[in-house]
């Protein structure tokens, strides 16, 4: 996790803070999810969700990353693959389905004979990737985006969306605070109204 805000700090937190908390969770499973080889995964899922664009479903992703959106190589790639074109061979190959691979582990490649016949026929594909903007075109099929020389993103790319959206949550998180203030609760702890007045010294005390 540490990671992945570093990625969204780095790529989206230059000239605003970052005020953001998610949680992800896949549903009825009821392990953790081990290793870095999800670190990917979870950064599209989150991408994903803050820019309200979809993701391919018939695309199983794999590989670590770095705070830099650098997609690394990650271990058990032939079984991976093959684990799920057995999954989708029974459930019956569309021609969409495939896996999204890090492109440093292109050479470890030794599939069975099966899956290569089927990548052959075009009923499934293998992806590789070098980067996280390379993956998130793929698995959404609408441009990353490149941050301009006035620092935006273009709007209708995946990362134009999301930085709009980052935006959105850190004016929000400003304008509930200055709310609270002008109401006299919380924020910097001033309240708004007249100033009380000293108590009268008792009489007898004047003399």
């Amino acid at each position: 996790m540490l990671i992945l805000s570093g990625y969204l700090r780095r790529a989206f937190a230059q000239d605003k803070p970052l005020t953001l908390a998610a949680s992800i969770a896949f549903e009825q499973s009821y392990g953790g999810v081990d290793g870095d080889s999800a670190s990917s995964t979870e950064l599209y899922a989150l991408l994903s969700s803050l820019s309200g664009v979809p993701i391919r479903q018939g695309i199983a992703v794999t590989g670590s990353v770095n705070q830099k959106g650098e997609v690394q190589p990650i271990g058990g790639v032939n079984e991976k693959i093959e684990g799920f074109h057995e999954v989708c061979k029974r459930k019956g190959l569309t021609g969409g389905q495939g896996v999204l691979i890090p492109a440093a582990n292109v050479n470890d490649l030794m599939l069975k004979p099966e899956v290569l016949d089927s990548v052959r026929a075009g009923t499934f594909r293998i992806w590789a990737v070098r980067t996280v903007d390379e993956g998130i075109e793929l698995l959404t099929g609408v441009p990353a985006g490149v941050r301009g020389a006035d620092g935006n993103y273009p709007p209708d790319s995946v990362y134009g969306k999301v930085d709009a959206r980052l935006r959105e949550l850190a004016e929000g998180l400003r304008n509930f605070g200055e709310k609270k203030d002008d109401n006299g609760n919380g924020g910097s702890g001033k309240t708004k109204g007249k100033r009380a007045k000293p108590a009268k010294e008792p009489e007898d005390k004047k003399k």
